[in-house]
């Protein structure tokens, strides 16, 4: 590859990892000044900014840091490599939610203790990590998804909202 087409790649993909920077911090309701503040001033709106726009590479350690901060997987702030011809986009705009979705409250997940409570917070992170949305207020699941919470739970199918409701942890989306 030559020395163009490589500075070429190098751009592309750091703009790329900017743009999964960017839209992290987004999905967690969060200004660069936000971020600033709220870091101690670890990571500063400017530098953070620059990341963002693909003007400034990341450190792999800054990086875990700036992944703990958001709490979420390191692997999360990089672009997905989909293979030749992949353009990466917004998740979202090809997930179809079914009509009858539930919505978690994760905040109040994160109140609870327990066994159950455990494998239930295991199972919704890795419907965050494979649906890349790292919001942390909120998930919406599918009819699907409500199949494996009911044997987390330990009930049918059919009651799996009623007993997430008792455990105060959502509603049904409208």
């Amino acid at each position: 590859m030559s020395e163009t087409a490589t500075s070429e790649v190098t751009e592309t993909y750091s703009r790329q990892v900017g743009d999964r920077l960017r839209a992290i911090r987004r999905q967690k309701r969060l200004s660069l000044q936000e971020v600033e503040a709220t870091s101690e001033l670890e990571f500063k709106a400017s530098v953070l900014g620059a990341y963002e726009r693909g003007e400034r590479a990341i450190s792999v350690p800054r990086l875990q840091r700036l992944a703990h901060f958001y709490n979420v997987p390191v692997d999360q702030l990089l672009p997905t490599d989909e293979g030749p011809g992949f353009i990466e986009g917004n998740p979202a705009v090809a997930r179809v939610i079914d009509q009858r979705s539930f919505t978690i409250d994760l905040r109040r997940l994160e109140d609870l203790s327990g066994p159950e409570a455990d494998m239930l917070s295991r199972y919704l992170t890795m419907i965050q990590v494979q649906r890349q949305d790292f919001n942390g207020r909120v998930l919406t699941i599918r009819k699907d998804d409500l199949r494996a919470i009911a044997c987390i739970l330990g009930v049918g199918p059919d009651l799996a909202t009623d007993r997430l409701d008792d455990l105060g942890l959502g509603h049904s989306a409208t």
